[in-house]
């Protein structure tokens, strides 16, 4: 699985690591191989976790709002991500 199959914004699943089992975001795509994500619990936006592509389970849905904070620049709190990732459980 390649990076191209990812956009910012997608929730993935951790397969493999301390966060096994865990859903995310995706805030930023680094290369191929690697991914930026944050949950806002454990892992915040200060300081998002580096995770290989290899590592993650994609799911087919992206947050059109998540997404649209990151890419202009508006305001994104650990608060609001803990919160849209709570509508999916």
């Amino acid at each position: 699985m390649l990076s191209e199959d990812l956009s910012i914004g997608q929730v993935v699943k951790v397969s493999s690591g301390r966060d096994s089992g865990d859903l995310f975001f995706v805030i930023k795509i680094v290369d191929a191989d690697y991914v930026l994500i944050a949950d806002g619990k454990n892992r915040k936006l200060v300081k998002p976790k580096l995770k290989k592509v290899k590592h993650l389970k994609k799911y087919n849905f992206v947050n059109s709002e998540v997404r649209r904070r990151i890419l202009s620049n508006l305001e994104l709190t650990d608060a609001f991500l803990r919160a849209e990732l709570a509508k999916l459980n």
